[in-house]
């Protein structure tokens, strides 16, 4: 009997008819055939009617189970007994009636025994409960011979606590007494017909386990006793001390974080300092980062749990991506291909249904069931980022491929490149597939930096152009960056086109001769040498002959720069030259700077620089091993530019210290203010007139050569500038004033972003205001603005004061503003009144 819809068990049911619940990393009902085929029964007839499709498709006709099974689908619910009736015409000798939704391991050959003993013609299987309300109780004579039933007794009527547990033998010719015009039930009507006509109804008493999994509650329970040892059922895997059930190809450096009784099911990933406490189940490829904790839980599939997440009680369905710093409740379940932020709270007894995203910081106090919190997007600042086989996987990229593959002509050229890691590979790989299936054709560079295949789009032409690398920020997320002509990043328009093209699914497909071959094009970091040699005074260059250390950040930058060091003269002393694989984030980027000041001293050199891994950004050390910082650089690079003689316009985000405006206007240049993103600060780049652009964080553009981030041109600019300097870097940097921008950022759910940016404008409507990018605020004593976080439920607050208290003024005046408004427009307006 496996038609069960289970409306009680959901969020877990759904998506998948209830005998499809795991239970210790199989279906529920696949324990129940493995009991058959325990006590020698090899033909099973399988009821079916809430998707049927998942159970037919999961089991076949039986054969990996020594069984053959068919399958009766009911196209209008016929109750327990007309689904069996609707399948009588297979049934012609007695046969066994069992749930495939109830967990229970009887000894079912005892049981037919009796069933002939007695002479019966239906024998009920009964079990003792504590608490029998929620059943059907049987009273059975001292011969076993049944004599009353009653269906879910108040405690007034009971007068037995043995019950029905739904497990029946029953003799062929009682379906003849089922009618097959309506439903029908064994237990309230079937059931009290025979005991009325006098037919020998009987009930046996089995000793083994039984559970109902029909609530939340149960089914965790049936998983805790499967653990326990309290239900005799074949549990894969290998036993381990502490009844600790391991997989195959699971990933365990010590078995000491696991306390028993656990399951690990096949290719799980528990990582070093991730803890599996007892009573928690682990389905096949479960991934536990480090420090995350599971206790007393059930966790299925594909899941992903990411650093320091704890979830405890909890019920955890397929293929969810739970991120770091989460917190999951006793009694909280959430269904399957469900995303939790960072940060988020889940609270006890919560319910989330599949496919819902949960922003990051928020806290879950009541169910989501229709409403997803937050709007999903495909593309980011840095356009599509995912953790790899999490939400990020060759299904995904080849979708996503193809969708660019639409939105661009038939016969169109694309340019790929990647970053060294195997998951950049797998991820490139894919991408190719999926553009190669839409008749365009792809260069595939392999590990490249992101620059130089900009420059090749430029450069010859193509169309557009993708690089997968890993992300600068979270070193388990990577990244694929997507431009076009004239290698900047995708536009507004395009993203969108792209993005219609993946959510509707809406692909185009050519024939098997239209699918091109990749190509691999040869030459092309020498083609990028030699054109930014072209754009530079190499003459200068060489006169200063300098020294610089350098830090590869484990780029593919290493590829590139000593082509040029050659022609310009530079003497390079250089670390991290691999293209290896190494974490990145923060913490690298330290270490990074970490070598180069030390190299810089060892070696006298002029100045230092560490790359990052794409090749993006540069971050540089001056000749004393001190790090330059990074908001001090940018106006290093506008002075440097004005100082030299060129004429024209920079480009800055909104958010950059005013003090660009200044060492401009020193230089005759004039600023241009962008919104803050890459994409926006590249787009202006390429504009007319524009001849220099930079943003904080080591990103500099100097279009001439390519509008796009790229650190190898922008190192080898920077020592054009310096070649006519007499000063040293360090007296450089000194001129140089020092930026009192201060930032801060205010957690803000993505339901109350532009709601209060309303309210916001609406407040400050008698200020000057500029509204660029967010909404600036310009006063007599600086500047402040809040700009909204295009990834995260985030404000970011920016201030800049004439003074360092006038910073710190304006910078908790305007964050304080903000939080008031979140908390008016949290609690409502009753409630403002009230208070």
């Amino acid at each position: 009997m496996a038609g069960g819809e289970g409306t009680r068990l959901r969020p877990l049911t759904s998506n998948q008819p209830k005998p499809m619940v795991p239970i210790v990393g199989k279906p529920c009902i696949e324990h129940i055939l493995e009991l058959l085929g325990r006590h020698g029964f090899d033909e099973v007839i399988v009821t079916l009617a809430f998707l049927p499709q998942a159970i037919r498709s999961y089991f076949g006709d039986g054969e990996s189970l020594g069984l053959s099974i068919e399958y009766s689908v009911e196209e209008v619910p016929m109750g327990t007994a007309g689904s069996v009736r609707l399948a009588s015409r297979r049934l012609g000798e007695p046969f066994l009636v069992i749930s495939g939704d109830a967990l229970c391991d009887f000894d079912l050959t005892a049981l037919v025994a009796y069933h002939h003993e007695r002479g019966a013609t239906a024998t009920i299987a009964l079990k003792s409960v504590d608490n029998p309300l929620e059943y059907g109780i049987v009273v059975a004579d001292e011969d076993g011979r049944i004599e009353r039933f009653l269906e879910k007794p108040s405690w007034g009527q009971v007068f037995s606590d043995t019950i029905n547990t739904g497990v029946y033998v029953l003799d062929a010719e009682v379906l003849r007494h089922v009618p097959d015009d309506r439903p029908y039930d064994f237990s309230k009507e079937l059931f009290p017909l025979l005991l009325e006509m006098g037919r020998p109804l009987y009930g046996f008493v089995c000793d083994g386990y039984w559970q109902d999994i029909g609530n939340l509650e149960q089914y965790q329970q049936a998983n805790f006793d499967v653990l326990g040892g309290r239900a005799q059922l074949r549990t894969e895997g290998m036993r381990l001390r502490g009844n600790v059930w391991v997989g195959e190809d699971v990933e365990l450096d010590d078995l000491d974080g696991v306390e028993g009784p656990a399951f690990i099911g096949n290719s799980c990933r528990i990582s070093p300092r991730a803890a599996v406490g007892p009573y928690t189940v682990l389905g096949a490829g479960v991934t536990l980062r480090e420090q995350a904790r599971v206790t007393r839980s059930v966790v299925d599939a594909a899941t992903y749990v990411g650093r320091s997440t704890v979830i405890e009680g909890a019920l955890i369905g397929r293929s969810c991506d739970i991120r770091s710093h989460v917190h999951v409740h006793e009694r909280a379940a959430i269904g399957d291909e469900v995303v939790l932020g960072d940060e988020c709270l889940v609270s006890s007894g919560v319910r989330i249904y599949p496919f819902k995203e949960i922003e990051s910081g928020a806290q879950i106090h009541e169910s989501v069931i229709w409403e997803a919190r937050t709007t999903s997007h495909l593309f980011g600042t840095t356009g599509v980022a995912g953790l790899v086989n999490v939400d990020l996987t060759p299904e995904t990229a080849m979708r996503l491929a193809a969708a660019l593959g639409t939105a661009l002509r038939r016969g169109a050229r694309v340019v790929a490149s990647r970053e060294s890691p195997n998951g950049c590979r797998m991820i490139e790989w894919a991408m190719i597939s999926g553009l190669l299936s839409t008749g365009v054709h792809v260069s595939d560079l392999r590990v490249m930096p992101a620059p130089v295949s900009r420059h090749l789009l430029r450069a010859r032409g193509y169309d557009a152009g993708f690089h997968v690398g890993l992300s600068r920020i979270d070193p388990e997320l990577i990244e694929i960056g997507f431009f076009e002509q004239p290698g900047i990043q995708l536009t507004h328009e395009m993203e969108k086109e792209i993005e219609k093209h993946f959510t509707r699914n809406e692909l185009r497909r050519v024939a098997v001769e239209d699918v091109a071959e990749p190509t691999y094009p040869a030459g092309v970091t020498e083609l990028y040498a030699q054109d930014l040699l072209r754009s530079l005074d190499a003459d200068a260059i060489r006169a200063r002959g300098f020294r610089v250390a350098l830090d590869y950040g484990d780029s593919a930058a290493s590829f590139v720069l000593p082509l040029l060091a050659g022609s310009l003269g530079i003497e390079t002393v250089a670390t991290s030259g691999g293209a290896a694989e190494r974490p990145v984030g923060p913490a690298a980027l330290h270490e990074s700077l970490g070598r180069v000041k030390r190299l810089v001293q060892a070696a006298g050199a002029d100045l230092g620089a560490a790359f990052d891994r794409s090749a993006e950004r540069v971050y540089l050390v001056d000749e004393r091993g001190q790090e330059i910082p990074v908001d001090r650089a940018l106006l290093l690079f506008v002075r440097l530019v004005g100082s030299n003689g060129r004429t024209g316009r920079i480009a800055v985000p909104v958010s950059v210290t005013a003090e660009a405006e200044r060492i401009a206007a020193e230089g005759g240049l004039e600023v241009v203010r962008t919104r803050s993103s890459a994409a926006e600060l590249t787009r202006a780049a390429a504009q007319r007139g524009i001849v220099f652009a930079g943003a904080v964080g080591g990103a500099y553009v100097f279009p001439d050569f390519l509008p796009a981030y790229d650190a190898v041109a922008s190192l080898c600019h920077l020592l054009e500038l310096l070649a006519p300097a007499e000063q040293p870097l360090s007296e450089l940097v000194d001129d140089v004033p020092q930026p009192r921008v201060r930032h801060r950022q205010i957690q803000c759910p993505w339901a109350l972003k532009g709601l209060v940016m309303r309210v916001l404008a609406e407040r400050l409507k008698d200020y000057e205001l500029e509204v660029i990018d967010g909404i600036k605020l310009i006063d007599g004593r600086g500047w402040a603005q809040v700009l909204p976080d295009a990834d995260e439920p985030i404000l970011h607050v920016y201030a800049e004061g004439r003074s360092d208290e006038d910073t710190a003024n304006l910078a908790q005046e305007l964050g304080s503003l903000v939080e008031r408004i979140m908390t008016e427009e949290e609690i409502g307006p009753e409630a403002q009144i009230s208070s």
